[in-house]
Order: structure tokens, then sequence, then C-alpha cells
């Protein structure tokens, strides 16, 4: 065996006196280094006397980056540059930069040897840091072991991978497809159930509200200050603190301890919070253009910042948040929303309650429920068996490379 310094060269120097000041070179912040053999976006490109003057890592065509920060080493990224501007590049400081020696290593197989489980569990061992910036150190990536150690060899594997692996990845990439597809058709589905109902030879009619178009005959298009009002209930501490998500609506149990810090910070006087109860509807103001709107199930408590409706007539809260999900009523919101840029939007409750809605009679709106709940259910159950899929194939991916590399495939045999 022979350790990975005896073939590489590391921070290897590059010569840019070469270069006059105002001559363009490729720019490389991290975003600009793919996952796993991805490559490189070599798009961005700045005069090299503006990047001299910066802490950065220069390499050449040639020379293999490696992110060396988490999570961005644990995500693999890495890439072999080439076609560099000028053929020269100034990557973020956060990178190992490695030339390989031609008579020692095969660039190729250097590049499969660092997406290999066994060289990232050294990486992640040899961390050093706290926190979010935790570093693979220079000794680890040294010091790794390489078993094989002919170049011809090595070659010989990089191309088998570069076969098995491209199979597999095409397989990732379509399945990958099929899942936004999938989620396309989910949106697709509540969009025409909440907007048009489930039954096709409905007589339609003008609603007279440019977001909803026509809408079948016997459906009402009310205000939504007909149907709630604005609430303040006193909290009861014993209740549990509820979140609104853009994807899942309000939750139906206590946030967890990751979730409180994600999602908000939960002072330990619940009396700050405010009371919701079944029936209600919250939104939280400053995302209410992306569809952080939600039907509460269970009495808890919310944070003061969302806003809570409380129903002053009969119908299902949730046909509502399925209606308030959709891709028309996001515009319809963000008309009514206030704010100078999207992060500063807010929706004030004396604006959310002149826009107008479209309400089936009780029994269709239930009937609508269960349509959009049998449908989603039978469309998530195939995105999580395919999301498995995907998870499986990704797996045998990284055991394929793991396998190749510390020699136990013999790659004559395999192809």
């Amino acid at each position: 065996m022979m350790r990975l310094k005896f073939a590489i060269t590391f921070s290897p120097s590059t010569n840019t006196k070469r270069l006059a000041p105002d001559t363009p070179v490729t720019f490389a912040p991290m975003e600009a280094i793919q996952d796993g053999m991805g490559g490189l976006d070599t798009s961005r490109t700045a005069p090299l006397a503006d990047l001299k003057a910066g802490s950065y890592n220069v390499f050449s065509d040639g020379d293999v980056l490696l992110a060396k920060v988490t999570p961005c080493f644990e995500n693999g990224k890495k890439c072999l540059a080439h076609d560099l501007t000028s053929g020269i590049g100034f990557a973020t400081s956060e990178v190992h930069v490695m030339r390989p020696r031609q008579e020692k290593i095969s660039s190729q197989f250097l590049m499969y040897l660092l997406s290999s489980d066994q060289f990232k569990t050294e990486g992640v061992i040899s961390m050093t840091g706290s926190g979010g910036l935790k570093r693979v150190s220079a000794e680890a990536v040294l010091n790794h072991r390489i078993v094989v150690e002919d170049v011809s060899e090595q070659s010989a594997i990089a191309d088998y991978l570069d076969g098995v692996t491209g199979q597999i990845d095409g397989l990732i990439n379509k399945k990958t497809r099929f899942i936004a597809l999938l989620k396309e058709k989910r949106a697709a589905v509540i969009d025409h159930a909440a907007t048009k109902g489930i039954d096709r030879n409905v007589e339609t009619k003008p609603s007279g509200v440019e977001w909803l178009s026509d809408i079948p005959a016997h459906w009402d298009a009310p205000r939504v200050a007909t149907l709630f009002r604005e609430a303040f209930r006193t909290p009861d501490p014993d209740l549990p603190v509820l979140s609104v998500s853009i994807h899942n609506g309000v939750s139906d149990g206590e946030l967890s301890d990751e979730e409180r810090d994600r999602k908000v910070a939960l002072s330990e006087d619940r009396m700050k919070y405010q009371g919701v109860e079944p029936g209600d509807l919250v939104y939280n103001m400053m995302r209410a253009w992306q569809g952080a709107f939600g039907a509460v199930a269970v009495s808890g408590l919310v944070s003061p910042a969302y806003v809570v409706a409380k129903p002053i007539a009969e119908f299902r809260t949730k046909f509502l948040e399925h209606l308030l999900h959709t891709k028309s009523a996001a515009e319809e919101i963000r008309r009514y929303s206030r704010g100078i840029a999207d992060f500063r939007m807010r929706l004030y409750w004396e604006y959310f309650r002149d826009i107008r809605v479209c309400l089936p009679p009780l029994p269709e709106q239930d009937a609508i429920l269960s349509h959009i709940e049998r449908e989603t259910a039978r469309i998530e159950g195939l995105i999580d068996k395919t999301g498995r899929s995907i998870a499986l194939l990704k797996e045998k991916r990284a055991a394929l490379i793991t396998a190749a590399v510390t020699g136990k495939i013999d790659v004559r045999a395999a192809a």
C-alpha cells in the first residue's frame, strides 16, 4: 500500500506571474463545486488582481478540489478542474487542493478514491473544530492508504466505475424526475378538486373573481370576512406549542427540541403565546404568500406572530387550507400582501379578510376532502417507494466505489 501523500502534490503552487493583472480567471466559491462527481461550474470569472488580494486557494487545470468543511465534505463536494479561464482558478479557502502525480495515480481514480466510504469515514474522524465549522485535517488526506498502486489498473477501475455508476446515476435521475412529476400530479389533484370540484360534468358559472375564474354553478364565492373573525384566545400553558408549515399545514403535536431551535424560539413563559382551537385557520404573516396556512386539528398554542382566524360559519377549514395552497391562491395572496421585497412581504388580517374564496355545499366539501386524502395518499405512497429505491441505488453506488478502489472487486471479471 502507498499513502496518498506520495501520489499527489498537496496545496501545489501555481504560477500567476505570467498573467497581466486584468486577466480573467475562474472564480470557484463553494457553491460552484458540485456534489459527488458532478464537476465545477467555471462560468464565474474575475480579474486576477481582484482575487490575488483575497484569501483564496489557487489551482490549475488538472487539479482536484475537495471540500474540507462540514457538511460539504460529508455531501461529497469535490471536482476535477478543467477548462479553467486562462488555465487558472481561485477557490474558496475551505477546500483542499491536490495535484495528481500522473505516474503515481490516475486523476479519475483519485476522484473515486475520495468518494469511497472508507475515505469519508477517516475524514470525519479527523475533523477538528466546533459546530458547523469542523474541518477535515490535511493529515487525514495525506495519510490515506491507496491499495491499488498500478496506474494502468487504477485507470481500468475508473473506467469500470464510469460505466456502472453512469448506469446507476441514469436510474437515479429517472426516478428523481418521476418524483417531481408525482409532486406536480399531487398539486394538480388538489388544485382541481379545490377550485372545480370532482364532478367533471358539472355546470359552471363565472365566479366574478379573477383568480378563481369559472366555478361550479352551485358554489359560492364569499369574502374571507364572512367566514372568519380574527381571534385572540387566552393561552393555556398546559397545551402543546404548534407550528405552521408551508408543506404540512399546522402540526398536531408539541414541537421537538430540534424544531423549536429551527422554527420558533420557545419562551419559558407560554403565556406569551396565543391559544388555538380545532377549526381555526392559522397563518404566518411573513410566509403566507408561500402557502403557510393551516387548519387546526387540536387545541394548542401558536406563536404570537401568527394570525389566528376563528370560523363564524359552518364549513370545513381543511377545505380552505387546500384552496389557499394552490398556485393561483398564492398569487392572489401575494397581491394582497404588503412589503418591498419577498422576504418582507406580510399579509395583514385587514387585507386577508377581503380576499374572496370559493366554497361548495358542506356535503360536497366532505366528498372533496375524502377524494384529496385518498388520491394524495396514493401518490405519496409512490413518492415514498421511489425515494426508498433512490436511497438503495445510492447505497449500492457507494458500496461499488468503495469495493473497487480498495481492491475488493476484480474489474476484469466484472467487465
